[in-house]
């Protein structure tokens, strides 16, 4: 269970009312506090790389979202639902490594309701289809919507909705909250899976692959579409004896749903990613050794290292013909 070690309000989120809910939960949890005269968080303590991204992750900013105008998020959804910024993990890996900084702290927003009034007018441009929105494109929102609620709000609102569809991820367990909100099918709830090995390696503080797979087996019976973002897949001694226990293991779990997909995605990684990586983890295990790797180019100039195309079709093979066995109901949206 997320909990800070502080949090910065800007001073404008205590004119909103969940601005005052949040301020007052954290008070009584005795966590220290600050309203900020300035938009600039700072007072983050850290003295090498690794404490300050540690110390970040602990670190609750609260904040009015100015800009309402989304950012598109293909080929996942439409647009990101701005909710959150950031997440409590240590994920080793995590592509936002590259984009929130030195100091990704957590940063909520609580003019919820303007934001998904804006939502409600990009879905008003197109009418005769669904519009989806992607609440985890650049964070996890579920371990801090014990103080934003913002989650339960935007189910709330995606299901009264005609054309807008929502969809978000996590690779936390405290679902309780989430069960019983009339979603009318409108909200994808997916989680974000990897073996017990990959987990424990590479993703700190967050929950183990059991407590997930439990948390999915309480959303699956509350009816929801689900989905499982399976990411990323690593090539290890014995990892298909470990991605096959974790994928029966799911099987075994989790309750019919009416629509269940998968997404797979295969490690990679950039030089960018890997100079951060080893600045702020120097001690990591991860495999980013370039000469393993495949060099290619991406579709905005960059490159990044994959696995060669032998092994990305053993990856392919292995999880179609295992999900398909599996899952037979299930849609695989993609495998990259």
């Amino acid at each position: 269970m997320y909990k800070p070690s502080r949090a910065f309000f800007h001073k404008e989120s205590l004119d909103y009312e969940k601005g005052k809910k949040i301020y007052n939960k954290l008070r009584d949890e005795g966590i220290e506090i600050d309203v900020l005269k300035s938009n600039r968080v700072t007072n983050i303590p850290g003295a090498t790389p690794s404490e300050a991204y540690s110390e970040a992750k602990r670190t609750l900013v609260v904040a009015v979202r100015k800009t309402t105008n989304f950012q598109t998020c293909k080929p996942s959804a439409h647009y990101q639902l701005p909710l959150v910024t950031s997440c409590p993990g240590l994920c080793q890996y995590c592509y936002l490594q590259t984009t929130l900084g030195k100091k990704p702290y957590i940063r909520v927003y609580v003019n919820t309701e303007e934001i998904l009034t804006k939502a409600k007018k990009y879905m008003d441009v197109k009418k005769e289809e669904d519009i989806i929105f992607e609440g985890a494109a650049t964070s996890d929102p579920l371990p801090v919507e014990k103080y934003t609620n913002n989650l339960a709000d935007a189910i709330e609102f995606f299901g009264k909705q005609q054309n807008g569809k929502f969809r978000f991820v996590t690779k936390f367990a405290e679902v309780e909250s989430l069960l019983n909100i009339n979603h009318n099918g409108n909200t994808e709830f997916r989680f974000s899976l990897n073996t017990e090995k990959i987990i424990s390696q590479y993703e700190h503080k967050t929950a183990s692959a059991q407590q997930r797979i439990e948390a999915a087996k309480k959303v699956s019976k509350s009816g929801y579409p689900m989905g499982f973002l399976i990411a990323p897949i690593f090539i290890y001694p014995n990892w298909k004896d470990e991605y096959l226990e974790l994928l029966k293991n799911l099987e075994q779990k989790i309750y019919d749903v009416p629509n269940l997909t998968f997404e797979l995605i295969a490690h990679r990684f950039t030089q960018r990613a890997k100079d951060n990586i080893l600045e702020v983890f120097p001690k990591s295990t991860l495999p980013l050794k370039e000469q393993e790797r495949k060099l290619k180019y991406g579709q905005f100039g960059y490159t990044k290292y994959v696995y060669h195309k032998e092994q990305y079709n053993e990856i392919e093979t292995f999880f179609r013909d295992n999900i398909t066995a599996l899952f037979p109901k299930a849609k695989i949206l993609y495998i990259v």
